[in-house]
Parts: structure tokens; C-alpha cells; sequence
């Protein structure tokens, strides 16, 4: 009998984590997942009745559980961090979980003699560097600033959360870990409770906002994302960053695109001035973190990924396209975002 790898996702109920568990079981390795609560495993068991996944509970601000999660593990796949619409009030509500979480099961990985980790980090770890142009296209060799003052506090947590995986490993050399970094994470959900990434398009496709900022971001499809981090066991990928960018899409061409393709739909396709959104940023939270990407490229090359793991990314247009049909199919119900 064949023993199968043993994967530890963690955060296993998210948007790009539930993609990556069917990747993962479509590729015959068996699937430990940590949840939060009863509601993120439900929605696991719903999606997989039969795959046998194996359930722990954890916390990233908390010691429980880790320990017990990592038994019989081969691999661990960290993709637990928050992601919310807008940034807190307190910039640590975000990088706290984000950065002692990673350590947290880094940790917990390293006492247990896991030595492959696969981390779910981001562009925007990435193309906030202050230390090139702001309108330069970013490689994997950039890193985002987490003190600039255009810096989010969520660009900030994704950074320095992967900044303390680096140096975790650089301790203990017997680790050997990849990160994958996203751009804006588009494609069709498992479930109703889908990630903030598809917000843009449901704002759009809602005609929520009279006009667009003059804002580009790097948009990749779920799918692709998902078959990265599984692709990364599988090839010589240890000691590398793999930035995940089918290519970018400004606001209006993403309205535009979706006009056209709901021409019954009240969508705007209008640009907002840049002083009016600064103005705006005063007063609307959302706003805030629009107004800090004015004037920037956002653009990340994001070449390597299929050249070294051998796959194409799907168009960036097909990935918005794919979440505006499943938001518009169930656009009558109220989305449960997780």
C-alpha cells in the first residue's frame, strides 16, 4: 500500500485555500486542514464528503492546537491570514496575526521535523518598494516597504509576515520553503463564501461606484493560484518567491469589460479624478487605500511561475469574467464572505 504525503493547509476554509485542497486531493496527497470553527470545517466537509480530510482547530494568536496539527505531517501549506475590505483603525489588528501565526506554525512545523513549507504571501509584499520608482514594474527581487507611507496595513502584514518566514528558515536551514505571491485573486469560488479580491468585481458588476480610480492591479485566477502552490512540491522550487500575475487590469477596463458583457446592467464606465478620490480618501476607509496606489505601477513579473512549474495563467479578462458569472448567477442572494 502506497503511504500518501500528508499536506497541512492551514486557514483551510478561504477563498484560495478550499481551491488548493481539491488540488491537492485531485493529486492523491492526503489533506489535514485547520479551521476556526465548526463553520469553516461544515463548509469543507460539504465541498469533500469523502476525502477523509482530518480537522484541527487552531488560532493564529494562539499556542493551542498547533502541536496536535502537525502530527503526521509531511508538508505544510500556510495560507491563514486576514484579508478584510478595508484596513483597521490599528495597523497590528492585521500584521499581529499575520506575522505570529506564520511563526506560530513555523514553529510548531520545525518541532515536529517538517522541513517543506509552501507560503501564501502576496504582491503586495512585493510592489511597494520605496527604494525603486514608483512607476517601475516590480520583480520578485522587490520588497514592499511595510514603513512607507503609502503602505497599507494589510500590503504591511503580508509583508512582514513573509519577511519572518525568510528569516525563520534562515535559521534553520533544514526547512526548505517556497511562497506564493498573488496579485488580486479573481475565478470562480467553491462556495457562497468567497474572498475580499472579489469585491472589485461585485462592486462593478453592482454599479456600486458612480466612477473608477485610474488604479491597475495584477489580477491572477484562483485556479492558477492553487495549482502553484501544489505544482511547488513537485518541482525544484525551495529558496524561491513565485509572484502570481496573469497580468494587469485597470478599473475601467475591468467596467468596461463587464458592460460589455452585462449590457443590461447599470455599470459605469466612467474615471474618477485623482484629487476627487484623495478628497474622498478623507472620509471613505475604502477610499484610503485607493488613494495610496495613485500614481503607482502595481504591476509584478510574474514570469517564472509558468516557466518553472509549466503552466499557463489563465487571461486576466477570463478570471474577472469567471467571478462576475458566478456573482451575477447568485446576485439576488446576499454573498457570506469569509
Amino acid at each position: 500500500m502506497t503511504i500518501k504525503t500528508t499536506v497541512l493547509v492551514t486557514g483551510a476554509s478561504g477563498f484560495i485555500a478550499k481551491h488548493i485542497v481539491r488540488e491537492l486531493l485531485e493529486n492523491d496527497y492526503a489533506v489535514k486542514a485547520t479551521v476556526r470553527s465548526d463553520r469553516g470545517q461544515e463548509q469543507l466537509v460539504a465541498l469533500f464528503p469523502d476525502a477523509g480530510i482530518e480537522f484541527v482547530r487552531v488560532d493564529l494568536l494562539e499556542e493551542k492546537g498547533w502541536d496536535e496539527a502537525m502530527l503526521g505531517v509531511d508538508v505544510l501549506m500556510h495560507t491563514a491570514s486576514p484579508f478584510p475590505e478595508i484596513d483597521p483603525k490599528d495597523p497590528q489588528d492585521l500584521i499581529a496575526p499575520a506575522v505570529q501565526g506564520t511563526l506560530r506554525a513555523l514553529r510548531a512545523a520545525q518541532k515536529a521535523g517538517v522541513k517543506r513549507v509552501v507560503l501564501t504571501s502576496s504582491c503586495a509584499a512585493i510592489y511597494k518598494d520605496s527604494a525603486k520608482p514608483p512607476l517601475e514594474r516590480s520583480t520578485r527581487a522587490n520588497w514592499t516597504d511595510p514603513d512607507g507611507q503609502a503602505t497599507s496595513a494589510y500590503e504591511a502584514s503580508k509583508t512582514l509576515a513573509e519577511r519572518a518566514a525568510w528569516d525563520f528558515v534562515a535559521e534553520h536551514p533544514e526547512m526548505k520553503l517556497t511562497t506564493i505571491n498573488p496579485g488580486g485573486v479573481f475565478g470562480v469560488p467553491m462556495d457562497e463564501h468567497y474572498g475580499t479580491s472579489l469585491g472589485y468585481a461585485e462592486r462593478i458588476l453592482n454599479g456600486t461606484d458612480p466612477a473608477y480610480p485610474s488604479m491597475a492591479l495584477p489580477i491572477v485566477d484562483v485556479r492558477d493560484v492553487a495549482r502553484m502552490h501544489v505544482a511547488a512540491l513537485t518541482h525544484d522550487t525551495a529558496g524561491q518567491r513565485f509572484p502570481a500575475n496573469a497580468g494587469t487590469m485597470s478599473m475601467i477596463e475591468m467596467a468596461r469589460v463587464l458592460k460589455a458583457a452585462y449590457p443590461d446592467r447599470k455599470i459605469p464606465t466612467r474615471q474618477a479624478p485623482d484629487f476627487l478620490v484623495k478628497a474622498m480618501a478623507l472620509f471613505v476607509p475604502l477610499m484610503r487605500t485607493i488613494a495610496s496606489n495613485l500614481g503607482r505601477n502595481l504591476d509584478v513579473d510574474a514570469s517564472d511561475g509558468p516557466r518553472v512549474l509549466g503552466f499557463t495563467y489563465i487571461p486576466s479578462r477570463d478570471a474577472l469574467l469567471a467571478s462576475a458569472e458566478f456573482l451575477a448567477a447568485r446576485s439576488t442572494t446576499p454573498a457570506e464572505k469569509s
